[in-house]
């Protein structure tokens, strides 16, 4: 049984969201544990991390620079940086959607509901909008694909471990492209953002508040820490959710990695209930 040990680095942040799950564990324990790590939400664009191991498995995706398919009229096109051609390390590192939704289309559905359940990703539901037959282009996007961050964990840990019967390619190459950057002490950062709108009570989507993740893990030699942080907002914010959430969990875990020091140990130093949602909360 893992040994839940409730926060405790005095992992205070200067940043306050509205609300907010920051769960860090390794295979025999909850490091952290901040929120309600139940709730489930869209995966949003860390529902790229799947979509690399099916791209890579299936031979569509090659390697990290192939194949390259150029941007076309009709794609969404909502950041300027998506009007370009491009390769699986441009489609991670800008977090280009229409490059996910070609993907998806070639694999088709019966193979991507395949995928997904094989992985038992969150809900496992890639249907899509009711009645609008767009479970390939939208079921991640704010519709019908929910994982909580307790789920996100714990197929990041499945992962790590190869759990799946694929190509080992596939494990590599997605490793690969979601590399983030070098931290302290020879730890190593890998991960994926996502951000979403918030969904208002009669189900559309509310431009102006914004939900975001960033999951994914730390690595230094055979060690492995899998992470996910979640925040949604209560006002309007300049910066994206997703990437607030990226350098919030960034500086919570350079505070971990060095309670660890040199014994690669991470042990709490105190005790913190997470928070506690009110159930008639808005889940997403």
């Amino acid at each position: 049984m893992k040994k839940l040990l409730l926060l405790l680095f005095g992992l205070e942040s200067s940043v306050v969201f509205a609300d907010h799950c920051f769960v860090v564990q390794t295979a025999q324990e909850i490091i952290v544990q901040e929120g309600d790590a139940n709730v489930a939400y869209p995966p949003c664009s860390t529902f790229k991390i799947p979509l690399a191991l099916m791209g890579f498995d299936s031979g569509i995706l090659t390697d990290a620079t192939h194949p390259v398919w150029p941007f076309q009229p009709g794609y969404v096109d909502s950041h300027d940086a998506w009007k370009q051609d491009m390769n699986p390390t441009t489609w991670i590192k800008e977090s280009c959607v229409w490059y996910s939704q070609v993907l998806t289309q070639k694999l088709g559905m019966p193979i991507f509901q395949n995928y997904v359940t094989q992985f038992d990703y969150g809900n496992m539901d890639v249907s899509g909008d009711s009645g609008q037959n767009n479970g390939l282009s939208q079921s991640w996007l704010g519709s019908s694909l929910r994982i909580s961050s307790a789920q996100q964990c714990t197929f990041l840990q499945q992962m790590l471990a190869g759990k799946w019967p694929i190509k080992p390619q596939a494990y590599a190459m997605t490793k690969q492209i979601l590399f983030v950057e070098e931290l302290k002490n020879g730890w190593t950062l890998y991960g994926k953002t996502g951000t979403g709108s918030l969904i208002n009570q009669d189900g559309s989507k509310n431009p102006d508040l914004n939900h975001g993740w960033f999951v994914g893990w730390i690595e230094k030699g055979h060690q492995y820490i899998v992470f996910s942080n979640h925040l949604e907002d209560d006002k309007k914010e300049d910066v994206g959710a997703g990437r607030r959430a990226r350098a919030d969990a960034i500086t919570r875990l350079n505070a971990i990695i060095d309670r660890m020091g040199d014994t690669g140990h991470a042990g709490a130093q105190k005790e913190k209930a997470p928070s506690v949602q009110e159930e008639s909360k808005q889940q997403l």
